[in-house]
């Protein structure tokens, strides 16, 4: 499958073992390439599916300088969006649990913004599923925090983890862009390329 981007070397510029997991799950020969801290500020004036777009445009140009006639390079952001407020990575366990406090008993909506990059060529893109959390006990969230870190998430919470199994009382969308990597849209834009 996928014959068509044969030609290319394909570039992942991601930290995140979930998005490898799930690129590898596409049967693709792919390597991970990392800098260290990429800056993901935007601008105050984005909003929703904006904010991650446009940051997976910014790390894709942060590695233009790894990139060659053959080089397909993908980028990716993720964000938790509730009431126009950005729930990304915590910055300390207290910040996941005030996290986890606010999603409870509510929906939200998990967006992932991928640019997939050549030298020709940029196509971004995002893709938005619905999220709905059972109300959490403070001990159901302390537990979760404690046992699992879950402070490189957006909005604290991996759904393939003991929460999502706990919490997780509806989903509208794809389960995998939940997790970082909307996998089936991705294969239909490397599909197209």
């Amino acid at each position: 499958m996928l014959d068509n981007i044969s030609k290319y070397k394909i570039l992942l510029a991601s930290n995140s073992p979930r998005r490898r997991e799930l690129l590898g799950g596409l049967g693709l020969s792919y390597e991970v390439v990392s800098q260290p801290e990429i800056d993901e500020s935007y601008p105050a004036t984005l909003q929703g599916s904006e904010i991650p777009s446009y940051i997976a445009q910014k790390k894709a140009e942060a590695y233009r300088n790894l990139m060659v006639d053959d080089t397909l390079l993908i980028t990716a952001d993720t964000i938790v969006w509730l009431d126009g407020k950005v729930y990304g990575k915590p910055t300390d366990e207290a910040h996941a649990r005030q996290m986890l406090r606010e999603l409870s008993g509510r929906s939200h909506t998990v967006i992932t913004g991928l640019a997939i990059t050549t030298l020709e060529k940029q196509t971004v893109f995002a893709v938005e599923s619905k999220v709905t959390f059972a109300t959490l006990t403070d001990d159901e969230i302390d537990y979760y925090v404690t046992k699992y870190k879950p402070l490189d998430k957006a909005g604290a919470y991996g759904i393939q983890e003991w929460i999502g199994y706990i919490g997780v009382t509806g989903l509208e969308g794809s389960y995998f862009n939940v997790m970082g990597l909307p996998i089936q849209r991705l294969y239909n834009e490397l599909k197209n390329i």
